[in-house]
Parts: structure tokens; sequence; C-alpha cells
């Protein structure tokens, strides 16, 4: 009799916590009360099939758990009874996996025999092992002559292998289990024992317990194949990207005495060796990944100014995630990620640690070529978020705002990087649209928007553009909110005395300048003090060039007017048709592209037929009717690739619009020299 996965969790629950009431097990496993009185009738008995004591449940909710059960139950270090032994569902697969792995010729009888199950169980055990190791493209197939087999590519046979052997020595009694199912000697594995502690020794660096335990079988497991002539054919990795890895030396001298093992497995062993995680190496940083360590330390940078936060013994950190992060890199860029596979999630309380930390990895993920699975940025945010707590650190305590704004991408990051300026003591998650806003899952005590939302947060009206005046307010406003008082005004002149009384100034005026824009929040400290990951390049002059104003005098319509506007941007190859029509169907359904009183925006998705970056802009000295309340002058296009590039140039334009001097200059311009001079004057860093 085998005990379901649900029982399974459940009696393991009560006998490492004899104390937990059937209420914690309810919300622990997210089970009703009628779910949790059905395992414990399986889990009485399955006790009682194996001639133990059932559980008694008391009418608080308390359970009453016979000493025998424990001693019987928590035998596993001293061997426990085979017939004891709790399979799961999922273990029994991995059972089934092995041995298709490690063995030939397999029936039926086989797996009865091993599972100690009936025959339809393990029918159904081996349609859920189809299930599994389908997720790695391979199948399990029968025949009256070789019997069950598993078919597929070899390499990612290996890579179900690999995942499975760990799984195996994982289960209770595990070593003792697959010695059996894969006919292991004692002396195979004191043998590649001592030829990996050479290996540790070699390169000097220490491999994890669980990998040191895991290594010698799997590599057993690999070398059989190999001599079956089960071999990895054909393999996308480049000699030269791994022979010149201490890997490859130590790989060769565990083979120093195996013959006529293929160039490509040799590769093989040396990639598991790589994705290996490791405790301690005396070498943080190998010529084979440059600039790894370059662009952990822009991940950090990011983190910090995402997290408001200053990692102190930033050194030894970045030691710690190298560490890490060098098998993670093999792992990820050679597709030997684990599949179908539950990760270590994050506690509730890391959740937005976690959020932060997967919008700080864009230096690895540019580095790797990849995106960072989930697996790896969680175990990113374990190290930083006990580092953070080491130091007294907590990004739980900190203040977490998002910002909800309904006029598009551009507009909405503009907005958001204002006031992650304004706010620089504030967390800010996400720039998000009132779709996304309704979905989101984050926790956040703040949300910032134009519109009016239904939220049970404090809710903070702004405007998407701000001036002085208009930050100002704000700044004061919310921390009147939150604190129930509005911070004294910060003299310069008062900070620059008391940091002369206690170190050397080598620039006296340009530091006055910058703690009056650091105090002030102005807009100069806006463009200037942007976020490294933010941080564009371009200026409006470079994208709104001469050869991309159009005069004209009036239009006939609004979708006129944008086609019009978008013009030399075709002619130029910026983008292409279907962006023209994806704007005027978004304009159509969102009339929030007018960011003044007489100033659109039209734009639409970067993968709706976007080539380049760029900006367009069309003057009409008659304005066209965009909503019931604006006619506008001036329409200008903008074609983005992402989020960033186009940004500062946006900017730009936003103060310019601010302007009503300047707009008019360009509304009645008589030239585009006369406009250019104009967008030329914004266009200053």
């Amino acid at each position: 009799m085998q005990l379901d996965d649900r029982s399974n969790k459940i009696l393991e629950a009560l006998i490492s916590n004899p104390s937990i009431t059937s209420k914690d097990v309810e919300k622990k496993y997210d089970l009703t009360r009628r779910q949790l009185g059905y395992s414990f009738d399986k889990i009485n008995d399955w006790l009682l099939h194996n001639n133990l004591p059932a559980i008694e449940r008391t009418r608080q909710g308390h359970f009453i758990i016979d000493q025998t059960v424990f001693t019987k139950l928590n035998s596993e270090q001293d061997g426990m009874p085979q017939d004891l032994d709790i399979l799961s569902e999922k273990q029994r697969i991995y059972i089934i996996v092995m041995m298709l792995l490690s063995n030939d010729d397999l029936s039926l009888l086989h797996f009865t025999s091993e599972l100690e199950v009936s025959k339809n169980t393990v029918l159904t055990d081996l349609k859920r092992a189809q299930d599994y190791v389908a997720d790695y493209d391979l199948a399990i197939r029968y025949s009256r002559r070789l019997g069950y087999v598993m078919e597929g590519n070899e390499f990612l046979i290996r890579k179900l292998l690999i995942q499975v052997t760990y799984k195996i020595l994982e289960m209770p009694n595990g070593t003792d289990r697959l010695r059996k199912l894969a006919g292991i000697q004692e002396n195979e594995i004191g043998e590649l024992d001592k030829r990996i502690d050479q290996v540790e020794r070699k390169l000097n660096l220490q491999f994890t317990d669980e990998k040191v335990t895991t290594m010698p079988y799997t590599l057993i497991l690999v070398l059989r194949r190999i001599k079956k002539g089960k071999q990895v054919k054909s393999f996308y990795i480049k000699y030269e990207e791994l022979s010149d890895t201490k890997e490859y030396q130590a790989t060769e001298e565990i083979l120093y005495d195996f013959e006529d093992i293929p160039m490509e497995e040799r590769l093989f062993i040396t990639l598991h060796l790589l994705t290996t995680n490791v405790y301690w190496s005396e070498y943080l940083t190998e010529e084979a990944i440059p600039n790894l360590q370059q662009a952990l330390d822009e991940m950090l940078r990011l983190f910090e100014k995402r997290a408001c936060v200053v990692i102190h013994d930033r050194e030894q950190l970045l030691n710690k995630l190298l560490l890490h992060v060098k098998p993670a890199y093999y792992r990820i860029k050679y597709h030997l990620m684990e599949i179908n596979d539950v990760q270590e999630s994050v506690s509730k309380d890391f959740t937005a640690l976690h959020h932060l930390v997967q919008k700080s990895t864009k230096p690895l993920t540019d580095l790797i070529g990849m995106k960072i699975p989930d697996s790896e940025t969680t175990y990113l945010t374990m190290l930083i978020g006990g580092w953070l707590t080491r130091q007294g650190d907590s990004i739980q305590e900190k203040v977490k705002a998002i910002v909800v704004c309904p006029k598009g991408v551009s507009v909405s990051r503009l907005m958001l990087s204002e006031l992650r300026e304004l706010f620089p003591e504030f967390i800010f998650l996400d720039s998000l649209s009132v779709r996304e806003f309704q979905a989101y899952k984050l926790d956040y005590d703040l949300v910032f928007s134009p519109i009016f939302l239904e939220t049970d947060k404090k809710l903070f009206i702004a405007n998407s553009f701000l001036e002085r005046e208009e930050k100002n307010r704000l700044r004061k406003q919310v921390m009147m909110e939150l604190h129930g008082y509005i911070p004294s005004d910060f003299n310069v002149d008062d900070i620059m005395n008391i940091i002369k009384n206690y170190a050397s100034i080598d620039n006296e005026q340009e530091l006055s300048k910058e703690l009056y824009r650091y105090i002030n929040r102005d807009e100069t400290a806006s463009v200037k003090q942007q976020r490294l990951e933010e941080r564009p390049t371009a200026n409006l002059s470079d994208l709104i060039t001469p050869n991309k104003i159009t005069l004209r005098d009036a239009a006939d319509s609004w979708e006129s007017a944008i086609r019009m506007s978008a013009q030399p941007l075709m002619e130029s190859g910026h983008i292409e048709p279907e962006y023209v029509e994806a704007m005027i169907k978004h304009c159509d359904k969102d009339p929030y592209i007018v960011i003044g009183s007489n100033i659109a925006i039209p734009h639409a998705a970067p993968d709706e037929g976007v080539n380049d970056v760029s900006m367009s802009l069309l003057r009409l000295k008659e304005g066209v009717k965009f909503t019931d309340d604006y006619s506008i002058n001036l329409v200008i296009v903008i074609a983005a690739l992402d989020k960033q590039q186009h940004l500062k140039a946006l900017m730009q334009l936003m103060k310019l619009a601010g302007s009503d001097k300047d707009r008019d200059v360009v509304v009645n311009a008589a030239s585009v020299e006369e406009i250019y001079t104009i967008i030329r004057k914004y266009s200053v860093d």
C-alpha cells in the first residue's frame, strides 16, 4: 500500500511537528476540512497496514501520535525497513526513469517487483513518467523485442539522468536504492570519490556537499552509457570554449585510464563540472567568462539604486555571487537547467526583493544572451537578502510605490523616472498601465497616477509631467500623509559648513550645486541623476532632425495628421507602414497621447513595425481635433525600440511642451530651421 503525495506530506508534517493543529495543516497545504479528513483516514489505513498504531485527532484539532510511530518513521539513518518506505507518485516516477536509463530489457514485471505495487498502478505511473520525460523532448516506448526503453536525443537523456540521480539520492535510503537500481558497486564510488577529491585540490575549490555526493553516481552512469555506445553525437559547444578551462584539465585526469572516450563526451563531462555548484574557490575569475565580474558588479549597482540601499562589504558579497553565477552561466547558456521541477520559492517577506533583483539582472542577461530563469534569480535573492539582513537593512520596512499611467509606455516611463528622483527614499516597483495595475500581485504602499483609481492603498494624483512647483507640492503632500509633518527646508550653506568640518572638498562650487539640485529635486537633477539602466544617449535633436520636420497649414483629420507626421520615418526606413496603422488604432482607443494644450505624441508598441529608434514632427498652423477638448498643432511621432533609448529626448520634449513661449515659436515658425533651433535649445544634458 502506498500513500499519495498529499497524505505523505501531511504525515511528514505531523512527525516533524507533533504540536501542529488541524487548522495549521489546512492552512499550510491549502486544504478544506473534508480534504484533510480524507488524507487523515488514508494515513491511518497506511499505518495499520504496516502494523503501526493509528493517529488520534482531538476535538480541539490536536494530534496524538504513539511513540512507536516516531521510532519507526525516524529510523531512516539506521536503515528504515523496506516495507515502511513511503514512496510518493513522483518518487515512483523517478525510480521508473532511472530503471529505464540504467537497464535494458525491462518488462512490466520488473517495475511491479521493484515498486511493490499492482500492475494497474505501474501502468498509471508509466503514463505519468511519459508526461514527465516529454518535457525533455523524450519518450518511453515499448516493443516485444526490447521491452520498455527511453528514446530521444542523448544530450537531453543526460540532462534527465543528472536530474533524476539527484532526486533519488534525496529520497529516504536514496543511496542504497540508487545502487540497487543501477547495480553500482561500493568500490566504483570509492574510486571516483578519490578522483573528485583530486579535482577539488587541483582546481583549488570545494564543491557543495550535495554535489560531491551526486557527482560519482552521475559520472558512473554517464560512462556506462558511453560504453554501451549511447553517446552524444551532435554537440553545440565549440571545443575552444571549454578546452582552456581548468575543468577540462580535471576531466582529463578523471578519465586518464578510460579508453576510447570521444572528444564530445569529454566536453560533456567538462560541462558537468562547470555547472556544478561550488562552496568555496580560491580563484573567482576565469578567462573563460570575460566580463562576468563586471556584469555582477553592474547588477549590484542597479539593485542598490532600485532598492534604495548601500551594500556594505561589497567585495565579499560579489565573491559569493561569483561562486554561484559561474556554474549558473554554463547551466543557462547550454540549457542544463532543471525542467518540470518545483524550484525553491522565495518567502513572502522576500517577494518585493526578488522582484527588484529580477529587474536588475540586465547586465547578466546581456552577457549570457538569455533571460535569467526564476530558479537562478531566486538563489541570487536569497544571497542578497541574507546579506542585507546581516547588515541590518530591510526592504520590507521601506515604502514601496507603483506608478499607474494610462498615457502609454513612453509617458509612463517618464513619470516613473521623475517620481524616483523626487522620492529617492521610496522603492518604485513598476510603472503600469491601468489593466496591468488591476492584475498586479506584489505588495505596495503608495500609488501615483494622473487619474483616479479604485484602490485601498494611498493614492496620490499627479500630472504625467511635473513642473517644479508641482513637485514641491506633491512631496510635501506625501510627507504630510505618511509622517504627519513636512520636513524642514535644508540650507545648502549650513550643510556645506558641516561637511567642511569633517572632510576636505575638492570642488566646493560643484558640490554646492549638486546639493542644491538634490534638495530641490528640480528638472536638471531629474535629467542628470537618471538611473544607470535608464540612461539613454540620444538627445531630442538627434532624433528629430531637420529632414524629419514637416510644415503644413492644416490636416483633414487627426488620422491624416499622424500619416503626414510619420511619412519621413517611413521614407528613411525607421518604421514600416503597419506602424502608422497601429498608432491610429491606439489613438482611436486611447486619447491619452495628448501631452499639452496643442501637442500629441502618437506611438505604438516596438513590435508593431519599428526598425530603429527615431522621432518626427508635424507642424500644423491650423489645429486639428484629436479629442473634443484639444486642437493639436504639433504631432510628434515616436518610434521606440525599447523603454530606454528615447527617454532623454522625451524628457527634453516635455520641457519644451511646458514652455508657452517656445511652444508658440514652433507653432508659428516660418521654416524648419527655426523649429530646429528651438529643438537644439532643449537638447542639452
